[in-house]
């Protein structure tokens, strides 16, 4: 008989305690930092370069292929929306268009780059194709 009282006794303490949790939040003011500086660059403008770079992505989701190595540093907007994930995969291609570009003809930049986006879209399945044309810029000098 003691054991079920034991037994019923730890079945209503098991039952009576539980899990809570508490989320309190407070109201920030967004932290706005502005840098100002008065350094100008020096750039010359050579002969033309371009880059190219493509992604599929399966069922919006999926990341299929694509490249590894992407430019950074600029806001690529893509206009798809952000599906796979959150990912934007225009945007990636744009990136990645835009490092082989750089990087195949030892540019410092690219002036007046100009995208060129194809987006085959099958329903389960989307390709992503991006050109990236432009002139080379090379720094010469900062001020």
């Amino acid at each position: 008989m003691k054991h079920v009282a034991y037994a019923a006794a730890f079945t209503a303490l098991a039952l009576l305690t539980g899990c809570a949790s508490q989320n309190v939040s407070q109201p920030t003011a967004p932290l706005n930092g502005n840098v100002k500086t008065d350094l100008k660059a020096d750039v010359k403008v050579g002969e033309p370069i371009s880059g190219e770079s493509s992604v599929s992505i399966l069922f919006n989701v999926f990341k299929l292929g694509g490249d590894s190595q992407f430019a950074d540093g600029v806001t690529y907007g893509g206009g798809e929306g952000g599906f796979a994930l959150g990912l934007d995969p225009v945007a990636s291609a744009k990136s990645a268009a835009a490092y082989k570009a750089v990087t195949t003809s030892g540019a410092d930049l690219i002036v007046a780059p100009r995208y060129e986006v194809n987006v085959e879209d099958y329903f389960v399945y989307k390709t992503v194709n991006v050109k990236v044309t432009g002139k080379k810029g090379t720094v010469t000098a900062i001020r």
